[in-house]
């Protein structure tokens, strides 16, 4: 897997480019590798899940964690384009409370890896946009947690300029400085 891996503001999030082989049939490309993986991206990790979601253009994702089962995401986009972000929730850490976000699409074929203690969301740029996503861990539904988008004290600075349409465990998420994180 010919990849390019760019750290972020926040350096255990990382964005992934693999690299496209393309003619005029078409391209090909490696969407994940688990060698290259551990060995350019981070290491120590197994994917268990593969999810898809298909939303239509601004609908707002997120931001969501597991407070028990944390999930690392590895995110990416076959399908029109997202601002996808992650949002550091680990008390200890000094970046916790920072943010870091990314457009991704089918065009670009950048992927996120979101890192467990981190929340993630995503808004819906295009018309449609469909959303892969492996996962270290499985979902619980118990364990779900929700922060609120709009949170002042985050301070995302979405690509919005209408009200996007939310979950309703996402219109009730928490403000960070109510929310459970982690140590």
């Amino acid at each position: 897997m010919a990849i390019q891996v760019t750290a972020t503001a926040l350096p255990e999030v990382k964005i992934i480019e693999p690299q496209a082989f393309g003619d005029a049939r078409g391209f090909f490309y490696e969407s994940f590798n688990a060698r290259d993986f551990t060995e350019h991206v981070v290491g120590g990790f197994e994917f268990v899940q593969d999810n898809h979601s298909r939303s239509v253009k601004g609908v707002l994702r997120g931001l969501h964690y597991q407070i028990q089962h944390p999930q690392g995401k590895l995110v990416r986009v076959t399908e029109g384009e997202i601002f996808d972000v992650a949002v550091d929730i680990r008390k200890s850490s000094p970046n916790f409370g920072k943010w870091v976000g990314v457009h991704l699409s089918a065009n670009n074929r950048r992927q996120m890896w979101v890192p467990p203690g981190f929340a993630h969301g995503f808004f819906v740029v295009s018309e449609t946009a469909e959303c892969l996503y492996k996962t270290t861990d499985y979902w619980y539904q118990a364990h779900e947690r929700s922060i609120v988008w709009s949170d002042p004290a985050i301070g995302i600075k979405w690509p919005i300029d209408l009200e996007p349409m939310l979950a309703a465990k996402d219109a009730a998420g928490k403000l960070l400085a109510d929310a459970e994180c982690f140590a």
